[in-house]
Formats: C-alpha cells, sequence, structure tokens
C-alpha cells in the first residue's frame, strides 16, 4: 500500500511540475501588426561625420514600406526602400531591399523577439540567425527612441540611436 501511494505521490508531482514547465517555456505568438505600428512615422539619425539619416515608416497591412535617405551635406548620397511582408508560416517579415540606382536587391528577414526588440538577418541566414555573419538588432527604447545595433561574426561594430520626428 505505501508502494502505491509513494507512486502515485511521484507521478502526481512529476505531472505537476511538467506541466508547470511546459507552460513556462512556451511563447506567446507576438502580434507583428501591433508591433510594426510601433515603428510607423518619421525618424532621424546621425551616420556619421556630417552625415544626417531619415527613415520613413508606413504600414502597409501587416507589413511595413521603409523609406531611407542619407543626406550629407544637403546632398542625398544613398537612397534605400524596403518592402516588409509578414509571412504567417515563417512567423516572421521578409523585406525586399534595394538601393536607389543599383540592380541588385537583397532579401532579409526579421523576427521580433519581444514587445520591443526585433532582430534581422539575410535571408540566407533564416534557418540559423545566431549563426549569419552579419546581424542588425533593434531595440524601442522607447516611443520615441530606437536604437540599432550592426553586428559582423557576432561582434558590434556600430550603434545608431534613431529619434521620432512625426
Amino acid at each position: 500500500m505505501k508502494k502505491i501511494c509513494l507512486t502515485i505521490q511521484i507521478t502526481a508531482f512529476l505531472l505537476i511540475c511538467l506541466n508547470g514547465l511546459q507552460a513556462q517555456t512556451e511563447q506567446t505568438k507576438l502580434n507583428y501588426a501591433e508591433l510594426n505600428s510601433q515603428l510607423s512615422g518619421s525618424w532621424k539619425y546621425e551616420n556619421g561625420k556630417d552625415t544626417i539619416g531619415y527613415a520613413d515608416y508606413t504600414i502597409y497591412g501587416t507589413g511595413i514600406d521603409a523609406n531611407d535617405k542619407l543626406v550629407s551635406k544637403g546632398k542625398a548620397v544613398r537612397e534605400l526602400r524596403i518592402n516588409w511582408a509578414y509571412d504567417k508560416t515563417l512567423d516572421k517579415m521578409i523585406g525586399l531591399c534595394q538601393l536607389k540606382g543599383e540592380d541588385v536587391v537583397q532579401i532579409a528577414v526579421a523576427q521580433w523577439i519581444s514587445r520591443n526588440k526585433y532582430v534581422l538577418v539575410d535571408y540566407k541566414d533564416i534557418s540559423n540567425p545566431e549563426e549569419a555573419s552579419t546581424r542588425t538588432e533593434g531595440t524601442l527604447k522607447s516611443h520615441d527612441l530606437l536604437e540599432i545595433i550592426y553586428y559582423v561574426n557576432n561582434k558590434p561594430v556600430k550603434t545608431v540611436i534613431y529619434t521620432r520626428i512625426k
């Protein structure tokens, strides 16, 4: 009788512990439309000496249209457009990036990993983003402040602070 009670207690204990462990490891699915809307608007950032960047993010469905321009001494020196679309099957954003005047496009993938942080890598690294040779991490520090850190071979090489202007 003692063995049966002990077995039942151990089984009950394991079920409770395992159920609690499962509940803790389940990740709540993030709402990309809601998270992307946090980026909507116009932003400004410094990008080296005498160079200012301007980024405009417009919500399009569950995706984002992003336009970025670098201006140095009053002249546009680089313009970039990215059309980000949410892919429900991957639960990630896929972006088609093109520099104005260039005939080559880049495909990137971005994933929100929390309510205020996302990670971006080249599409070729989608299955193993931790091992990507280049990676970008964006963190919304507040409604009006976005910090973007660029990594090469898992080492930070540049940090850019975006400030919302409208």
